[in-house]
Order: structure tokens, then sequence, then C-alpha cells
């Protein structure tokens, strides 16, 4: 499936049918609705809750399987309600794989894996000068939340972070930090 459009639908289309599984009313939204590809409301909830998700889709499963994530990808939350989820669509419909993530997750991952890349003492000088708009994030970052549909029981600043354990140190880092408008300033969680 080369069309990005395409990929971009399917992955869409299967987060929905997922959801719907699991007993979400959902909604795929218009193109131009900045953030949101879907809303979602638990109607067994009391009380009943509403959520937004971003779906990024890449195709294949290789080790270097990653999602662009552009600025407005980057930005932090502005409700405890903002979730995004990654699609890995394979040749076999059957071993689709997602990744279900907070919003502010996603902002300090990308932010750590892009700065820590750029800024790695071993990198040859000059050779690493891609800009932040530009960062990709691949999948072993998010591994830790493979199939995590439960989080969404639960309002998005309350999931425990499953990122990787060195990205807690890359945070406190000097050299890599996080951005500077990101909650996680005030107090870095345990993870």
């Amino acid at each position: 499936m080369a069309d990005t459009k395409m990929v971009k639908s399917t992955g869409e289309h299967w987060v929905c049918s997922m959801m719907s599984r699991l007993g979400w009313g959902v909604a795929l939204t218009r193109d131009g609705l900045e953030r949101t590809d879907i809303l979602a409301v638990d109607p067994n909830a009391a009380p009943r809750r509403l959520i937004e998700v971003q779906v990024k889709t890449a195709s294949g499963n290789g080790e270097n399987t990653n999602w662009p994530l552009g600025l407005k990808s980057q930005t932090r939350a502005l409700s405890d309600a903002e979730w995004f989820v990654f699609v890995i669509l394979n040749d076999a419909p059957a071993n689709t794989r997602c990744f279900v993530v907070p919003r502010d997750h996603v902002a300090a991952a990308t932010w750590i894996s892009h700065t820590s890349w750029l800024t790695d003492p071993d990198a040859v000088p000059g050779k690493r000068n891609t800009p932040i708009k530009n960062a990709r994030v691949y999948r072993w970052v998010f591994e830790g939340y493979e199939d995590r549909w439960d989080l969404l029981e639960a309002p998005a600043d309350k999931a425990p972070v499953l990122l990787p354990a060195e990205f807690r140190e890359y945070a406190l880092d000097a050299r890599v930090g996080l951005p500077h408008d990101h909650p996680w300033n005030d107090r870095l969680p345990d993870w």
C-alpha cells in the first residue's frame, strides 16, 4: 500500500474498528480538524468520557519503522483527553500493530529522541542538522504502549509513562531535556 492517503485512511478506519469493538462510540472527523482524527465517547463510563485521537500510520514492520512528527504533533495536550494511536500496517491485516500513547508522552518522546540524536557527542560534527520540525520517532520508542487500549479508560495525564528507561535520564540531562513548555518540567514522573 504505497499511496500515503490510503495508508492514513486505512489506519484511521482500523483504529475506529478496534475502538468500536472495545465499546467506544467513534466518529471520524473531517479533514482539517487539527489534532484530532477521531472523536470517541465511552458510553459505559460514569460520567461519560469523550476523547480525541490523532492517528499516525506507517507501512511495514522493520526495525526502522517510524512516524514523522512535525511541530503540530509535538505540542502539549490542551486537555487530559488527547491521545495518539500509532499504527503499523503489515502485509497481513491480522498482523497490524498499534501503540496507544498520551499526547504529552508523544511530545516528550519526540523531543528527547530527536534532541539526543541531534546532539550526540559521538556523532560526526556537521552531519546531524535536521530541525525538530522534521523529527521522526521509531517504533522501539513506543513499544511499552503496544496494544494498551486500557489506557484510554482513564485521563491521559494519569497514564503511566512507558517510554524507554533511558529517556528519563535524557530528560534530566541538560544536553537533551524537555521542550520548554512541557508539563513534566514542573515534575518529572517516574518510569
